[in-house]
């Protein structure tokens, strides 16, 4: 090699670092710059730069896998639409179609091109979950996507520098918050004119008028890496099933992953048919999730993009529901659709044991609650209807065991997203949160055992009824054990006066009540007679196992003297 190719060399690698710090830039402007409490605090976004063939060249660390993965695939189809030919100095364009986003309408993308001497070089996209789409708000009850609020076709946010007044009067009139939903448009168009200027810059400095040789270089040394990976993997078919609690029936997630030469292939043949409400999948989710499930395991130092993407290919049929087709409803396809990569790592479990946990709660416990007019019965118990309000709180149960350690508690795997603080919540809505703590006993059992679940208990500030939209699952079917070690502790919605609720759909908290969640812990890795008794003591006086459960399932008789 000669020293000008080296030099060469060196240089991209510096260009490549200095896209991933771009991008995570971006990233950080829209945390700071979001109006909704999903985005500014519990991070549910993605930001990542694309070339002109629409491929994904750096993504931001800080996001989540849904958002992250299907955004790749989804800037593509703007490109469909606004070929760069089209385009000009200051357009911004934007879409919440689920098929040709991220899978639902509550996740606005938009994308923005990034001009050097009048040419279009690359594309900034980032997408974020806004609080509220209008229609019937967050949930699951819906039965088309017509009924899940406004949908925006692949259009423009901004002409030439001038923001599309009419569609932000559209957004304004159907929305239950606009404030925070325009705030929200206008911080995902920010965010991207902060990673054009930094490309800008980068490019300025390393003399470049195109991004095509860089790109390359990142896709190709991607590409081979995930499949150096993958080709150190024992060559077979793998097979996995999980039975989860579903809406009006269960649902079967069943996983055929051919390990071989070229890559991975998932097909999911064999899947739950899709559902009559809003729990359905769009592919491009199902295929964020299932290929963010793999990576889990396989290549995770290198670098998420087009190259290392691609080796990992995903595949449902139609009409199943991890590929809901339209007009299927969509809105809480996060229930279905994060439960994937505990399906990947059941499959992986069998070529590679020593590197995957037992299952975890999976998917989040969003808590979706509206209050005012209509929304729960104005007289109910004589509360009056109280203020209205939308707010939607990210929370988590307990990951599984891991190998070589406990799971995580009250953490969300595998989205990635904070739990939303107390004091935030109660500051934007008129909500109590009387009570927030690790659930005892909700680990599964194991030499490293689950992580914990957690348990709230949450009223309206002014005693009036409200809503709750439940998105819940692992309530019929708990989190399993592996290697030996227990399931974790089934989830439970209920009332504080003792009333049982159910898992998914619109339900009223009574004036007056309290509501209780009551989150699942992941399960054990191993088996429980292998876990040192220093552990166990450690577990009973921080309170996530008690005394009892210790004796029943470690026989253990108290701490060592």
């Amino acid at each position: 090699m000669t020293q000008v190719n080296a030099l060469e060399q060196v240089q991209r690698q510096i260009m490549w670092n200095r896209l991933l710090s771009m991008v995570e830039e971006q990233a950080q402007v829209l945390i700071r710059t979001a109006f909704s409490t999903s985005v500014r605090e519990a991070g549910d976004l993605s930001a990542g730069v694309f070339d002109l063939k629409g491929r994904m060249l750096a993504q931001a660390v800080t996001g989540t896998p849904g958002h992250v993965n299907a955004m790749a695939a989804s800037v593509g189809f703007f490109l469909d639409r606004f070929p760069p030919a089209s385009m000009a100095k200051g357009d911004v364009y934007i879409t919440n179609d689920p098929w040709l986003g991220t899978g639902h309408m509550h996740d606005f993308t938009v994308v923005t091109p990034t001009f050097l001497n009048g040419r279009v070089v690359a594309l900034f996209a980032s997408t974020s979950h806004v609080v509220d789409v209008g229609g019937r708000g967050f949930g699951a009850d819906a039965r088309q996507v017509y009924e899940e609020g406004l949908r925006i076709p692949i259009m423009e946010l901004a002409k030439r520098g001038v923001m599309n007044e009419a569609l932000l009067a559209i957004v304004r009139a159907n929305v239950r918050e606009p404030v925070q939903v325009e705030g929200d448009l206008y911080s995902l168009a920010v965010c991207n004119e902060t990673g054009c200027r930094r490309l800008i810059e980068m490019m300025g400095e390393f003399g470049l008028d195109s991004l095509e040789t860089l790109a390359e270089t990142v896709i190709e040394n991607s590409r081979q890496a995930m499949l150096a990976e993958i080709r150190a993997l024992p060559f077979g078919v793998y097979e996995n099933a999980m039975r989860i609690d579903g809406f009006e029936k269960e649902i079967d997630l069943v996983a055929r992953m051919t390990i071989g030469e070229t890559g991975i292939d998932v097909d999911f043949t064999g899947t739950s048919p899709v559902s009559s409400y809003g729990i359905n999948v769009p592919i491009t989710y199902t295929q964020a999730y299932a290929s963010f499930g793999v990576r889990c395991v396989i290549g995770g130092a290198v670098p998420n993009n087009a190259g290392s993407l691609a080796p990992v290919r995903v595949t449902a049929p139609e009409g199943s529901i991890l590929n809901a087709p339209d007009p299927c409803a969509v809105t809480a396809r996060h229930v279905i659709g994060q439960m994937l990569p505990d399906v990947m790592l059941g499959c992986l479990y069998q070529a590679k044991p020593e590197a995957v946990p037992a299952e975890g709660t999976s998917c989040l416990w969003i808590t979706a609650l509206l209050g005012g007019h209509g929304i729960a019965g104005d007289n109910e118990g004589g509360g009056g209807a109280g203020e209205p309000f939308t707010i939607s709180m990210f929370h988590a149960g307990g990951t599984g065991g891991r190998p070589g350690k406990d799971g995580l508690n009250a953490t969300a795997f595998p989205s990635g997203v904070r739990n939303t603080p107390v004091e935030i919540n109660e500051t934007i809505a008129p909500i109590v949160i009387w009570h927030k703590e690790y659930r005892e006993d909700s680990g599964g059992a194991g030499e490293h055992r689950g992580g914990t679940g957690q348990v709230m208990e949450i009223a309206h500030a002014q005693g009036a009824p409200f809503a709750i939209s439940g998105m819940f699952d692992r309530i019929e079917h708990p989190p399993r054990g592996r290697g030996g070690g227990a399931d974790g502790t089934r989830g439970r919605v209920r009332l504080g006066s003792g009333v049982e609720l159910a898992g998914k759909g619109r339900q009223t908290v009574p004036a007056g009540e309290r509501l209780v969640l009551e989150m699942p812990g992941g399960g054990g890795l191993g088996e429980a007679k292998n876990r040192p008794r220093e552990r166990i003591d450690r577990d009973v006086q921080n309170g996530f196992v008690s005394r009892e459960a210790a004796a029943r399932d470690y026989n253990w008789s108290g701490p060592e003297e």
